[in-house]
């Protein structure tokens, strides 16, 4: 399965030590894992680790063994159920201690349950290592009561929302949680088009014929593509005012940041258009 993904049109490759691995299991799995990961491996998409949580037992030794066998081939390590900022501080600790293996490694935040969700912003804020919180639905359901099962877009509004919130305030991406109903094509774009609309960067899979519905929902079109470019065009024309009228509408510098944002997920998707 990680030879495979490796060929996978994403970009990023999520590796999980936690709760898809049974406890008996945990250390041949991070063995595997190291082990593969070890290799040279030609150009694929960014690696991230989902780590154990530190409060477990094997949180730490994910870290040491991981670094010290694999540090130099992982581009983040995921922290699971993160509650507080020390949680992302522990880490971050442990990571400084591993020296030139662990240097250049970031950190994602998973936030799934209501204390992570209550402490939101300050995890953010936790450290220069961090890249991106990523909103988890499955624990964080349990966590707050809900029942299981899948749930209208709007029912996690205010989660969504929150997330989102201090990760644009820290300057971090903000990941959607996946959509476990991996045979539910239509579930999975209503949910994939509620989240983009809120202003999120992207979507976990957990299955590769999720994928092309999660590109096709992020990536601009070439349509949105050709107005941003339009928008920066003309307030680049624009003569020292600093509003102008284009196609009935009136742009300004708002505009050219949000059309920016349009660009910049066009170049990275290879867009016509986006990389001038």
């Amino acid at each position: 399965m990680l030879a495979k993904a490796m060929g996978l049109r994403t970009d990023e490759i999520v590796v999980d030590l936690e709760d898809s691995v049974v406890p008996d299991a945990k250390e041949h799995a991070r063995d595997l894992v190291a082990a593969f990961l070890s290799r040279e491996r030609s150009p694929a998409p960014g690696i991230a680790v989902r780590v154990n949580a530190f409060a477990s037992a094997w949180g730490e030794r994910d870290v040491v063994e991981l670094m010290r066998r694999a540090g130099r081939q992982i581009d983040s390590l995921i922290v699971p159920k993160v509650e507080r900022s020390e949680d992302i501080g522990e880490v971050e600790r442990l990571l400084d201690l591993q020296g030139e293996p662990g240097r250049g490694v970031r950190l994602q935040a998973l936030v799934e349950t209501a204390a992570g969700l209550l402490h939101v912003a300050e995890i953010a804020a936790a450290s220069s290592r961090l890249e991106a919180l990523i909103l988890g639905y499955a624990d964080l359901a349990a966590s707050l009561g809900r029942a299981p099962g899948a749930m209208a877009p709007a029912s996690w509004l205010y989660a969504q929302e929150a997330v989102l919130v201090a990760a644009r305030a820290a300057g971090l991406q903000m990941i959607d949680g996946p959509y476990l109903e991996i045979r539910d094509a239509a579930g999975l774009r209503l949910r994939a088009e509620h989240v983009r609309a809120l202003g999120f960067d992207g979507k976990w899979a957990v299955h590769p014929d999720q994928l092309a519905i999660i590109n096709e929902v992020f990536t601009p079109t070439a349509e949105e593509v050709a107005r941003a470019r339009a928008i920066l065009d003309a307030l680049e024309d624009a003569e020292g005012r600093g509003a102008v009228e284009l196609h009935g509408e009136m742009i300004d510098a708002a505009s050219r940041k949000l059309a920016l944002q349009v660009i910049a997920r066009g170049r990275a998707a290879g867009l016509e258009g986006a990389s001038r």
